[in-house]
């Protein structure tokens, strides 16, 4: 799917926002802080720290003085209103588990929507020193002075493919992991854990499907740009639009999205 464009002004303002929240997040790794849990009683454990909110608020500050028209979605302080029809969507450490034990599989996210649809995305590895972005149609990894054409890989059946979520059952209702099961029997290999380096690594070419549930707005709006833009298909489980989250299937190539979309819907 080709979405809408953003000019090269755009695309240099979020890379500054992932410089400013990469620069709060820094002094926090592998530092022993404080955790605190967001979830409710029956809700699993939902960790956040200093890191978390001082990126989002670091991030929040650079387009309320230099777009102050736009809008704002943030995992951690809400929602400020559009008057453009424009909104950054942020998640200042999409996997904070990882962060708090000293791993790095994390990084920030940060999407740009027009109307609602993503136009942009941006993955921020601030540690590594690596950012991913998916915009006008084209997906990059930067790395120093390395800019890398993303691609996903050709797999022509499920018997091939190697299989991607971020836990195997903690994010799925007993349904669901029925659903994922039958999946994860048909394929070469299963890993877990990663959070969005998983769709680094699909992106890369490295693995070939993603099956994930109960994702957030902020949590996949700055992925869908960097899949489409290396050749990926990323919808819910029926194949429809996944921007407002909840169940998500990313795969490198059509067939395979094709047959796991039949075997999760039973």
């Amino acid at each position: 799917m080709r979405r809408g464009g953003a000019d090269d002004e755009t695309v240099a303002f979020a890379h500054r926002l992932a410089n400013a929240a990469g620069a709060a997040i820094r002094p926090y790794f592998r530092r022993r802080i404080d955790v605190t849990d967001k979830a409710g009683v029956s809700t699993p454990f939902d960790p956040v720290t200093v890191a978390d909110r001082e990126a989002e608020l670091a991030m929040r500050a650079v387009i309320e003085r230099e777009r102050p028209n736009d809008g704002i979605l943030g995992e951690e302080f809400g929602e400020k209103p559009s008057s453009n029809g424009r909104r950054w969507v942020l998640d200042p450490v999409d996997g904070t588990r990882a962060f708090i034990t000293g791993r790095h599989e994390w990084a920030s996210l940060i999407a740009l929507e027009d109307n609602g649809s993503p136009i942009l995305g941006l993955i921020d590895q601030p540690v590594l020193g690596e950012r991913f972005i998916g915009v006008n149609g084209e997906a990059r990894m930067l790395k120093g002075d390395e800019s890398l054409r993303l691609q996903v890989r050709s797999c022509p059946n499920l018997a091939e493919a190697i299989l991607c979520a971020t836990h195997p059952s903690a994010y799925f209702t007993e349904e669901e992991s029925r659903a994922f099961v039958r999946v994860e029997r048909r394929v070469r290999m299963t890993r877990f854990g990663g959070d969005c380096y998983l769709i680094v690594a699909l992106a890369l070419g490295f693995v070939d499907l993603i099956v994930e549930s109960t994702l957030k707005r902020w949590d996949i709006a700055a992925l869908i740009p960097i899949v489409e833009g290396a050749g990926g298909l990323i919808t819910n489980w029926q194949g429809r639009s996944c921007e407002s989250g909840g169940q998500v299937l990313i795969a490198g190539d059509p067939r395979i999205h094709e047959a796991a979309m039949a075997l999760l819907a039973g």
